[in-house]
């Protein structure tokens, strides 16, 4: 934050007197909208909507695009469709328009868009009918594109008629009569090239536009490969329809890393930092219980041989070392095999590959750290026979655990479940029970 909007943070904190709220809006006036989009979504969510209600329906046109999307719906929460559609009719670009419609109750978003004015329901029809994770739901229908046959005067002279370009415009598109799209022609080009050449002759070699209904982390992946700053969306016929600028791959992008880092605590990209406790609680709740399942199997487990932890107290001090080495191993495959496949380097071709080469280093590994440990076991507890034990126990539980974390993610998801949610929830449960099972089913074979 800007020292404008840390002093403006500090008066939200403060008790909201009339006074204070007149110096918070005197205060806003000197932001640009962006910035007053980020200060709403890093205040609690009383203070927030308090901030929010202080705005006029113009402010609020111009601000409700850069708010957290997950906390647009909240901010109407009080609102009709009608007093809604006022405000997001301001919304400049498309995509943001459709999609705080799709952030609305399904039945509220359908009497947005019905009173919505026919310019902005046409415009939102489109993008509608493709899911927010789709490049279809991403694209904007701002654009510019011309046909092949002029030249590149008569492109000039067109682009001279607009009063300001989209967005992002590094490229035209070009389409035939009947708006297939063609090729893309960089606005580089245009303005080098002989006024009197067709456009046919200068199109960019190379580019091809993204179907609709492509994946929009799959986009992000094309647009880091090829350095893209737009990208035409196309049907399936190859109708040109909208296009994607790097803005909206940067959210994208933005987004994936979010849901990767809180899926690993089981927390999704709904949870507010600032919600109120109850809302916070209850959204926590179904992780701790999965949780606490993973933990009474471990329990079980370990009860099993209580005979055995009884004649040899040793093996209670011990074995959270077999389990926590387990965990690591296995935490470590599993993330780097969930990045592979976000960034879309790991096929059905390296993937075997890669589960010996975890299995190769977690033995390694663990035929290190085992020594180690079975060295310091059989001098501290005097037992020989306890320090093989828990080495043996620790090659064994590191290389499942390995195996384990590089398969989890692809078995996860042909079953249709995130992996980055329930990847370490079920992770656990295999390090725990598999490290368990070995160490103190060997020491009742040995001891008992």
């Amino acid at each position: 934050m800007n020292n404008d909007q840390n002093h403006i943070a500090e008066l939200i904190n403060q008790p909201l007197t009339p006074e204070n709220l007149v110096l918070i809006k005197s205060s806003l006036s000197e932001l640009a909208p962006v910035d007053i989009g980020n200060l709403l979504t890093s205040t609690p969510a009383k203070e927030r909507q308090q901030l929010w209600d202080l705005f006029d329906e113009d402010l609020q046109g111009e601000v409700v695009a850069y708010v957290d999307p997950d906390l647009v719906a909240d901010l109407f929460s009080d609102r009709s469709a009608e007093e809604i559609a006022q405000v997001i009719e301001k919304v400049a670009d498309s995509d943001d328009l459709a999609d705080i419609i799709q952030l609305m109750p399904d039945e509220l978003g359908e009497e947005i868009l019905i009173v919505l004015d026919s310019q902005d329901r046409e415009r939102v029809k489109t993008l509608l009918r493709y899911p927010r994770d789709t490049a279809g739901g991403l694209m904007d229908t701002d654009i510019i594109s011309v046909r092949s046959e002029v030249s590149i005067d008569v492109v000039l002279r067109y682009l001279r008629r607009h009063q300001k370009l989209p967005d992002a415009t590094d490229q035209i598109f070009v389409v035939d009569k009947q708006g297939f799209f063609t090729g893309c022609l960089p606005l580089a080009t245009i303005l080098i090239t002989d006024p009197r050449k067709l456009v046919s002759e200068c199109l960019e070699q190379g580019i091809e536009g993204v179907l609709a209904d492509l994946p929009t982390h799959e986009v992000a992946q094309l647009f880091e490969r090829y350095d893209l700053i737009s990208m035409p969306v196309l049907d399936h016929t190859g109708l040109l329809l909208g296009r994607i600028t790097i803005d909206d791959i940067v959210d994208v992008i933005i987004d994936e890393a979010d849901h990767s880092i809180l899926g690993m605590a089981g927390l999704n990209q709904i949870d507010d930092t600032l919600a109120p406790i109850l809302k916070t609680s209850r959204n926590r709740a179904l992780w701790l219980g999965a949780n606490l399942m993973t933990a009474l199997i471990a329990s079980f487990v370990i009860n099993l041989f209580e005979d055995t932890i009884e004649k040899v107290v040793a093996l209670a001090i011990l074995m959270p070392i077999v389990a926590s080495m387990g965990g690591v191993t296995g935490s470590q495959s599993l993330t780097l095999v969930i990045r592979s496949m976000a960034q879309g380097t790991l096929l059905e071709s390296n993937m075997g590959w890669l589960i010996r080469r975890e299995l190769a280093v977690s033995v390694l590994n663990g035929v290190v750290w085992a020594s180690l440990i079975a060295v310091g076991t059989a001098i501290l507890f005097n037992d020989t026979t306890l320090g093989m034990i828990i080495a043996i126990a620790l090659v064994i539980n590191m290389a499942v655990a390995a195996v384990s974390g590089a398969m989890l993610p692809k078995i996860l998801k042909s079953l249709n479940i995130d992996p980055a949610i329930a990847g370490t929830v079920v992770l656990t449960t295999i390090t725990d029970v598999v490290g368990f099972l070995t160490f103190l089913g060997m020491a009742t074979y040995f001891y008992a």
